[in-house]
């Protein structure tokens, strides 16, 4: 019987630093990040999509995707952004549903499934229990702003495009806290892992 956790979070919250932690302890991890770049790709239909939505302009030389081009345009007008979810949520939900499968059939006691937008997207019902990495407002507002060399206004657009932390940190069956080191955060990961009885390597 294979437990699968729901991880996610906010941009900038850390979920990714605990995302890599599971994957160091060798417990398989379903990226949607990953697969949502796959189904971007060039000759991929929902790139195809997409461009018919947003024009060539999105597009670099090459034919690939212009993340930051696209994330100017969505980040700043909530319509677009609900409009590029539309067109390619579905595609990823398929492919994230169909990696499921394939390490349940294997038997692997763990998986994690690392979705940015678990709760916006309705994948509540994919795990057994969710983990919400948190930090501040204060703290996701300053690390953003920082990572992706963003103004406060920049920056207050793209948290404010997702569900706040708030509202995930309330939902969630389990909350890592993100506010402090790097250490305290994994620590805290690993106590919950130390709680999965049959299911969690040896920390």
């Amino acid at each position: 019987m294979t437990f699968v956790l729901g991880l996610t979070g906010g941009i900038a919250s850390g979920k990714t630093t605990v995302s890599n932690h599971f994957k160091t302890l060798q417990i398989p991890v379903i990226d949607a990040d990953i697969i949502a770049r796959k189904v971007m790709e060039p000759g991929q239909a929902a790139l195809q999509k997409v461009v018919a939505a947003f024009g060539q302009d999105i597009l670099l030389a090459d034919g690939t995707l212009n993340r930051k081009k696209l994330g100017e345009i969505v980040f700043t007008h909530p319509e677009k952004l609900e409009q590029l979810n539309k067109i390619v949520q579905k595609e990823i939900y398929t492919h994230i549903l169909s990696e499921k499968e394939k390490f349940i059939m294997k038997g692997v006691p763990l998986l994690v499934l690392d979705i940015p937008l678990l709760f916006e997207a309705g994948y509540e019902d994919e795990v057994d229990e969710i983990m919400v990495v948190y930090t501040t407002h204060e703290n996701q507002l300053k690390r953003l702003m920082k990572r992706n060399q963003l103004s406060e206004a920049e920056a207050q657009a793209r948290i404010q495009s997702q569900l706040s932390l708030n509202v995930k940190k309330e939902k969630a069956d389990s909350v890592i806290d993100n506010n402090g080191s790097v250490e305290k955060t994994l620590e805290q990961v690993d106590a919950w892992l130390s709680e999965q009885k049959g299911i969690s390597p040896n920390i």
